[in-house]
């Protein structure tokens, strides 16, 4: 692959972010709060079925755009690619999680108590940890080679490394997740589109 043709992955990024975006906005428009009862989360299943089926499948492929646009880093992150791409696609596998369980429950909510519709909705919980011990990977491992190679401006080596931080503090992390992740990816993007051919060539052969 070119260096024209790799850098253009970048432009993944962006998209990737904005249909997070869009599909949360549309997943979460009418959700019943955090203490709602398994009737209220029945009800908005039956009620807002499509808009929930909508958001959570753009919120979905958002997760194949993550692990597509991290695979496109593999040139920059050197030895460590494999593992960073391992990183992205277990956190896209929860993170579709969080989402195909509102889309499992508004296509079932003819079949399912109340009850059952709660389990549905609160099991985003544990999908949600999954997906913020998976972003370490693929944010530490730039963190540490651009660090190493220059292939990224240090300084956005630093900012990774604290992203990785924040997402290894349990308490915290989840800061990580809905912010950290997507400012990466967007910051990433950024800099692979606007850094030179020639840094990364330099940068490659230091790996």
């Amino acid at each position: 692959m070119s260096t024209t043709e790799n850098r253009a992955w970048a432009l993944v990024g962006p998209l990737t972010v904005a249909l997070w975006i869009l599909g949360l906005a549309l997943l979460t428009s009418h959700q019943p709060g955090d203490h709602a009862t398994g009737s209220e989360i029945l009800a908005w299943y039956a009620s807002h079925k499509n808009t929930i089926l909508l958001g959570g499948w753009i919120f979905m492929l958002g997760g194949l755009g993550f692990v597509t646009f991290v695979a496109g880093l593999r040139e920059r992150l050197g030895a460590a690619a494999p593992l960073a791409l391992a990183g992205a696609t277990i956190g896209a596998v929860f993170g579709m999680l969080m989402a195909a369980v509102d889309v499992a429950g508004a296509l079932d909510k003819s079949d399912l108590g109340p009850a059952t519709a709660a389990t549905f909705h609160h099991s985003v919980d544990v999908f949600f940890v999954g997906a913020e011990l998976a972003a370490i990977l693929p944010i530490g491992a730039l963190a540490v080679a651009a660090w190493r190679t220059r292939v990224l401006p240090r300084w956005w080596a630093v900012f990774s490394g604290l992203a990785t931080l924040v997402l290894v503090v349990g308490p915290i992390g989840w800061i990580g997740l809905i912010f950290g992740v997507p400012i990466w990816t967007l910051g990433t993007s950024l800099f692979v589109l606007l850094r030179s051919p020639e840094r990364l060539q330099s940068a490659a052969a230091a790996v």
